[in-house]
């Protein structure tokens, strides 16, 4: 963090140089221009006023100069004073300015009412610090469970990344779904000066669970409650924030309230805004015991190290047995049992402005920004790239982190019983979204999607998904969302995306544009059983066909498939463009066969194979168009996998407008020497790995 600091004091040493370089180059023309008071000429000949060629415009120039140098000399005067000023200012100087900000959250106080959260500022004198030190790291704690809360959470941090200026330090207590999300999240984010630690909240349940809550947050709403014993002991002051608050100010400027907390204060809120603790939203309504409207509990400013020495937890307990004894149970969760402590003990409170927990009974919308940074290790790789190398912008791909939300949507898996099961793996972009409903309709087992979004975007497919009852009717459909970075398709990482983060023992390794047949689920987790792919190396092909109408009457069985071949209406996939991809699959014999068949390896191969979740990655120098799944099949093999294709299997693709990056390949020469120079640097990588037996791939590809 120092470091960082340092940078910001160099930072802004160079930008008050560049202030003054102007003075300063003035006053360096005209220093030794002056003697005893009187102007020096900076000319030979304009310093003879008798001279013949001293005229009345050299005198008017000579003049306009001296008027001009007593003008920057003013200017110069201000600045210096200026400077002055700015470094006088101490910061218990600027403690005593206040500022005006103010936030908003929302699912608070009042249960009926959905709220939208932002906090936005603008401080009372212009240019105006916050109060806390420059280096001073700010600590936020955040309650999060589940897929929606992981959600929502990016939104808060990114906020709050805005606008700060300070290190900051994230305690998250998290279950081990939002855990998982969280930990890519950020790992893949690389935000500099910004500390993430969890906090197990399924541990903290049994702190909890004896409070009946009827809440929707649950058991997680009531876990604000035990922070003083969650949080390190080091820990003297924290910001509690709830998930859906949004700010729109330097959240320094909150953390700096701690320093007019007096005498026993050790909670800073706000009062609620709704009337919920008045008592009087419908007849026999009977809230929690609270002061006046009571507090809520969205924005919390918590003075750790006073609450431990006050005995918090056995405060709150208490008091929370007490009120059980005749309300049953919470309502409003952590709120209810908060505001009935302050209740008995309002000296604990400094009451926040209003400005800082505004909620709303109307959502708002707000632009949200994140900087663009990048990782150290990043700029070393990157370094070492040559910048004048026409391929370039292709190897940088290969380094570059995308930042990655897993789980984008509620995911929900059973495992099976017989270990067999199969997830269909693929990625897809914002064109392909349509392609979505259909595939679920033609598999009913898990699926493994990476979507390469823009922020924009991702919003776009949230409604899109939330509008469709064929994808919310399915919950084991994992969306991993993978941010735009770069000006390429980032193909195969978006498939080890896709392929890290399933929960079944094989996958089928798909596209998005092709449609399984109906009743490949179960004829693979059979097929798995029958050609023990639990103890063999096996690849599992899928043979491939295409259609290039836009309405297909789908085929429901091989025989209604080998008719329409030959008819016409279906075609092997890419016979009449590329065979060589899939011409091992051995389409003759397979419109014979009746039991599974093995195919050896040739150049170009490029089948769709089920395999089991161990397989290797496939190669990130890939990217856009070209070579990205044939690189994989030819690393099968050198990993002795063996082909096996299935008589009973196949899939169809599906037409679409082709895709920016097979544009780019056709119409840009640059596009394909630098995907014949990564083709071939990637066939000398695997005979350095593979040895002799890998010299065959560079045959093969020469007689090709």
């Amino acid at each position: 963090m120092l470091g960082i600091c340092r940078g910001r004091r160099k930072f802004l040493a160079a930008s008050l140089t560049l202030l003054f370089v102007p003075a300063f180059t003035w006053i360096y023309l005209f220093s030794g221009s002056f003697e005893d008071g009187k102007a020096v000429s900076l000319s030979p000949i304009e310093s003879q006023p008798h001279s013949p060629h001293y005229t009345a415009s050299n005198q008017r120039e000579r003049e306009s100069l001296e008027i001009r140098m007593r003008e920057v000399e003013e200017e110069n005067r201000a600045l210096r004073k200026q400077l002055s000023l700015a470094q006088s200012r101490s910061p218990m100087h600027r403690r005593g300015n206040h500022s005006k900000t103010y936030s908003m959250e929302e699912g608070t106080g009042d249960s009926e009412s959905l709220r939208a959260g932002i906090v936005a500022g603008n401080s009372s004198e212009c240019g105006q610090q916050p109060a806390v030190e420059k280096c001073e790291t700010i600590h936020v704690a955040i309650v999060c469970a589940g897929y929606n809360a992981s959600r929502d959470v990016v939104t808060l941090v990114k906020s709050v990344l805005f606008h700060r200026r300070n290190p900051l330090h994230f305690h998250l207590i998290a279950d081990a779904i939002a855990k998982q999300i969280l930990a890519t999240l950020f790992q893949t984010w690389m935000v500099p000066a910004v500390r993430i630690d969890f906090y197990d909240a399924d541990e903290l349940k049994s702190e909890v669970s004896w409070i009946p809550n009827k809440h929707y947050s649950g058991i997680y709403g009531l876990m604000k409650l035990v922070l003083t014993k969650t949080l390190p002991s080091s820990l003297e002051r924290v910001i509690v924030l709830d998930t859906d608050i949004t700010f729109a100010t330097d959240i320094a400027e909150l953390w700096a309230v701690f320093h007019k907390f007096k005498g026993q204060q050790v909670l800073g809120l706000v009062e609620n805004q709704s009337d919920w603790y008045l008592g009087n939203l419908w007849k026999n309504h009977r809230p929690w015991p609270a002061l006046g409207r009571g507090y809520n509990t969205g924005v919390i400013l918590l003075l750790l190290d006073k609450l431990r020495k006050m005995k918090w937890e056995q405060m709150w307990r208490l008091t929370a047995e007490r009120e059980l004894m005749s309300m049953l149970s919470t309502s409003l969760a952590d709120q209810d049992i908060f505001n009935a402590v302050i209740k008995q003990n309002p000296f604990l409170v400094y009451q926040l402005p209003c400005f800082w927990n505004v909620q709303l009974s109307d959502h708002t919308r707000s632009e949200q920004c994140y900087r663009d940074v990048s990782d150290l290790k990043l700029q070393k790789q990157l370094s070492e790239l040559d910048e004048d190398d026409l391929c370039y912008e292709f190897r940088r791909e290969r380094f570059t982190v995308h930042r990655t939300h897993l789980y984008f949507l509620h995911y929900e898996y059973e495992p099976a019983s017989d270990n067999t099961d199969v997830t269909l793996v693929a990625q897809l972009s914002m064109d392909r979204l349509q392609m979505l409903e259909a595939i679920c309709k033609h598999w009913e087992g898990p699926i493994s999607l990476a979507l390469y979004l823009s922020d924009a975007e991702a919003q776009q497919f949230l409604r899109y998904a939330q509008g469709s009852e064929v994808l919310m009717s399915r919950r084991n459909v994992g969306y991993h969302i993978v941010y735009k970075e770069g000006q390429f398709y980032p193909v195969n990482l978006l498939r080890n995306v896709a392929m890290k983060h399933i929960s079944t023992p094989y996958m089928f390794l798909s596209d998005i544009d092709f449609l399984p047949m109906y009743g490949l689920y179960e004829y693979l987790r059979k097929s798995v059983i029958q050609l023990d792919l639990a103890n063999t190396k096996k690849a599992l092909i899928v043979p491939a066909f295409e259609t290039l109408r836009y309405r297909l009457s789908f085929p429901k069985s091989k025989a209604e498939l080998l008719s329409m071949l030959d008819m016409g209406t279906l075609f092997t996939f890419r016979y009449h463009v590329w065979t060589k991809g899939h011409a091992p699959t051995n389409f003759a014999k397979w419109r014979t066969a009746t039991t599974p068949y093995q195919v050896e390896w040739e150049a170009d191969f490029e089948p769709y194979v089920v395999v089991r979740r161990d397989c290797p990655e496939y190669d990130r120098r890939f990217v856009g168009f070209g070579w990205n799944k044939v690189a994989h099949i030819m690393e099968l093999d050198a990993q002795e996998y063996e082909f096996i294709v299935l008589p009973n299997a196949y899939m169809i693709h599906m037409p679409h407008a082709p895709s920016f990056d097979i544009t780019k390949f056709r119409s840009n020469k640059q596009y394909r020497i630098c995907l014949k120079t990564l083709k071939e640097e990637f066939q000398q990588d695997m005979s350095r790995r593979y040895g002799f037996a890998a010299l065959k791939y560079l045959t093969a590809e020469n007689n090709s």
